[in-house]
């Protein structure tokens, strides 16, 4: 889950919606597996460019921790994931959102192959970003290969690069269908977010209504009147069963948020 907008208690998202994050660790309905207890991590922004991360590797549902955080933490952008390992150790590092200087990123799927390609995958990186890989992920090595291929200065291309490289890279090793992601990032001002599978079978993610659309439709249910108008969500599975609230992200596409502007783009990956 991410959100942008006007600050809000972290709370209020992770723990009030009917379908929060948190149930989704436990009751989730769209993701790959329905429970979700490798750990957890949120992200969120303060006093100062660099965000904060809380994580854990305890489940979301069973950490007071997280609860007691969320009740005091007040933010205008605000990253929260529940994990479930593909195959990798379940540590602390390991848990996302993964952080590089003033940015978050976060990943759910997968690079199928990733044991075989590690290596040559790895080793692309921009030598000055390696050393601060913390963890094992095929999703944190994804986020530093963005940021070698320009992330910092053109996100949507930088993002298109990374991916076109991985399955380039995996042709080598026979690897079908290398890529299955949904992607949010940030730089503390705008957030973008994709949906792309190298199979076209792409994990759920949608983005919420604008919310003046939305009172429109249900003046009566007050939550509504609690979100600023530049509140927006982005979400792998819906938070509220509220019709007309959710948008699915199309296929093989791109987002982008910022303040005043939110916009929908094709996304292609480019081979190197």
């Amino acid at each position: 889950m991410a959100y942008s907008g006007e600050p809000i208690l972290a709370e209020e998202l992770l723990f009030r919606p009917k379908h929060s994050l948190i149930d989704q660790s436990l009751h989730s309905r769209l993701g790959a597996t329905t429970t979700n207890g490798d750990g957890f991590g949120i992200g969120w922004y303060g006093v100062g460019p660099r965000p904060a991360v809380f994580k854990n590797i305890e489940p979301a549902w069973n950490d007071r921790n997280l609860r007691e955080v969320a009740g005091q933490v007040r933010t205008p952008l605000f990253f929260a994931h529940v994990r479930a390992s593909t195959g990798t150790a379940v540590q602390r590092s390991n848990c996302h959102p993964f952080r590089y200087g003033h940015w978050l990123w976060m990943h759910n799927g997968a690079l199928r192959g990733f044991h075989d390609t590690k290596r040559d995958l790895i080793t692309a990186v921009e030598p000055s970003l390696f050393p601060d890989i913390e963890g094992s992920t095929d999703s944190e090595l994804l986020f530093f290969l963005a940021l070698t291929f320009g992330l910092r200065d053109d996100p949507l291309g930088a993002v298109a690069r990374a991916v076109g490289f991985v399955e380039d890279a995996c042709r080598a090793y026979d690897v079908a269908a290398p890529v299955q992601m949904t992607v949010a990032t940030t730089d503390g001002r705008s957030m973008w977010f994709f949906r792309y599978s190298s199979e076209r079978q792409t994990r759920s993610l949608f983005y919420s209504t604008d919310i003046a659309a939305l009172r429109a439709l249900h003046p009566e249910v007050q939550v509504l009147y609690q979100l600023g108008e530049e509140a927006r969500f982005v979400v792998s599975e819906p938070l509220r069963d509220l019709s007309g609230a959710w948008n699915e992200v199309p296929e093989s596409a791109a987002g982008v948020v910022y303040p005043g502007h939110d916009e929908i783009l094709p996304f292609q990956p480019i081979a190197p």
